[in-house]
């Protein structure tokens, strides 16, 4: 398989310098999820002193007695994170984003982008999103080529005819997969107003959950093409300063209503307007996250 997907990722973090698969991004990653892991493979780091709640077994003798102090051997962990992308795939993704670049895009190279950071640490990625029948699930695997098969498969089903709900694969997630998990929701404004907090509620109990907000345009410009009603938007409307106005404040209001909304499960979220700013949001994000817990 060709790697397109993954190479348009690789491209741009190159491209812009980022630090996505340098060891600074390993340790926000450990520093935002350091309770998840797989496996018990543990590296020595350092010796501290004991404090209640230690196991006994940690205990380092031979320094204790010529410290004369209680020693434990701290360990590090060699975690391996599970991350799973569940992105919306409704038709609302085939809009343009507040660049003016498509919606579907920006996700893909938004969430791949994460995801290809984590792939690239050895560890696992997954996704579940739904298509105009049912919901494609994709296991927990290692590498580039399952990192390729997921985007592959989202490009392909964001449709004119999907109008899918994301709630129907956060519930599937809710009942069907035990492992903890690093959850990366990919969607826009009206997906995370419509996310049911019930569903929230019981996915922040056991997971770390991130949102990544793909931005709206706004109803000016020449034409602008409406995506639900399937027609241009009339030219009175679109060359209307007041409307573009009270648009614009009503879309800030969502905005601030639904970094509210997922402030109270205690859930990070930024905004992605363009693929060229793609990876110092993520990073964003990931710090973001790292502050909450």
């Amino acid at each position: 398989m060709k790697l397109d997907y993954v190479s348009r990722i690789k491209f741009g973090l190159k491209r812009y310098k980022t630090i996505a698969t340098d060891k600074a991004t390993s340790r926000v990653l450990d520093g935002s999820y350091n309770s998840i892991y797989k496996g018990r493979s543990m590296n020595f780091d350092e010796l501290r002193e004991y404090v209640p709640g230690d196991d006994i077994k940690d205990i380092d003798w031979k320094a204790t007695s010529r410290s004369q102090k209680v020693l434990i051997r701290q360990y590090i962990a060699e975690k391996k994170h599970n991350l799973m992308l569940v992105m919306d795939t409704n038709r609302r993704m085939l809009a343009e984003t507040e660049s003016g670049e498509e919606k579907k895009d920006v996700a893909l190279i938004s969430g791949g982008s994460l995801a290809y950071m984590v792939s690239s640490n050895g560890d696992y990625v997954s996704a579940v999103f739904p298509n105009e029948k049912s919901l494609e699930r994709f296991p927990f695997k290692m590498g580039t080529l399952n990192l390729e098969y997921i985007l592959e498969a989202y490009a392909k089903a964001v449709t004119i005819d999907n109008d899918s709900s994301i709630n129907k694969a956060l519930e599937y997630i809710m009942r069907n997969i035990r492992r903890r998990m690093i959850i990366v929701i990919v969607t826009d404004i009206e997906g995370i107003r419509r996310m049911a907090e019930g569903i929230l509620k019981q996915l922040v109990i056991v997971h770390d959950v991130l949102v990544i907000n793909i931005s709206d345009s706004t109803c000016c410009g020449k034409k602008v093409y409406n995506i639900e009603n399937g027609s241009y938007m009339p030219a009175f409307m679109t060359d209307s300063k007041k409307l573009h106005r009270l648009l614009t404040e009503k879309q800030h209001k969502m905005i601030a209503e639904c970094e509210d909304k997922l402030k109270h499960f205690g859930i990070s979220m930024i905004t992605i307007d363009s693929e060229d700013n793609t990876e110092s949001r993520i990073i964003e994000l990931l710090e973001k996250n790292k502050l909450n817990n």
